[in-house]
């Protein structure tokens, strides 16, 4: 009986145990798993950055440096254009209904206040206008249509670099690619036969300059897109605003 017991005490400490071992160790195998996928994750990271690195590289660094010159001054323009056009909007409305009341209170000079105290191409127009106001309608439709011409090439200031850059970028990187095609067929002629690693790496050269001057002329064409749109809105805006202006001074002559 006590040999009965001491089997069974023996089989449920084997049994306690076992089962405590292969806990511990699926434990410890999800961790080494969940350790290793982070590893993994951590090297496809570090791989896509190096991998980014090595091709720019093989581009050559002649031109693929002018390509990533063209798209960090093309993004700078556009990064400048894009917070001045922000600043340069404004409620036109809101304006307009200022301006009036403060002509029908005050006259021209309290209109002019209000046009001083508020920023952006519209309120300058809305400032020349009533500045000639008191040389007629006529006089002040001429200073409006003038001025508003000034503040439209402000608008777009600088909005021509972009362009050639996304021009430029592209152009760029078909040279890179004529380049490598020439260079190939240069290690051929001096290998004196057909070698097909010495065509691929030459085209493999042609073909990444190619592809990051897409890629430069890609995203410098949404924003300049972005910006153009943005001019068109703000120009348009003035218009509606000049005419409202004209109606205004209209009124109050009479």
């Amino acid at each position: 009986m006590k040999r009965l017991f001491s089997i069974l005490a023996i089989v449920f400490l084997m049994a306690f145990g076992t089962a405590n071992a292969t806990t511990n160790a699926a434990r410890v195998a999800t961790t080494v798993v969940t350790q290793e996928t982070t590893d993994d994750i951590a090297e496809e990271d570090l791989g896509f950055h190096q991998e980014l690195k090595k091709r720019f590289i093989e581009g050559g660094p002649a031109f693929m440096g002018i390509v990533l010159l063209c798209l960090i001054l093309g993004l700078a323009i556009a990064i400048e254009r894009i917070i001045f056009l922000n600043l340069s909007s404004g409620n036109s409305k809101k304006l307009a209904q200022n301006v009036e009341e403060a002509l029908q209170s005050g006259g021209i000079e309290a209109a002019k206040e209000v046009c001083r105290n508020t920023k952006g191409p519209v309120a300058s127009i809305y400032y020349q206008g009533l500045d000639r106001a008191d040389d007629g309608l006529e006089s002040a439709e001429k200073a409006v249509v003038a001025y508003g011409g000034v503040q439209m090439g402000q608008l777009e200031k600088n909005v021509s670099w972009i362009s050639l850059f996304i021009a430029l970028a592209p152009m760029l990187g078909f040279m890179g690619t004529v380049i490598g095609m020439i260079q190939a067929f240069d290690k051929i002629q001096q290998a004196g036969g057909m070698d097909a690693t010495l065509v691929a790496g030459g085209i493999k050269v042609a073909l990444l300059t190619t592809v990051f001057g897409l890629i430069v002329a890609i995203i410098l064409q949404i924003f300049y897109n972005y910006i153009v749109a943005k001019i068109d809105n703000i120009v348009n805006d003035m218009e509606d605003s000049s005419i409202t202006l004209m109606d205004m001074l209209s009124k109050y002559k009479k």
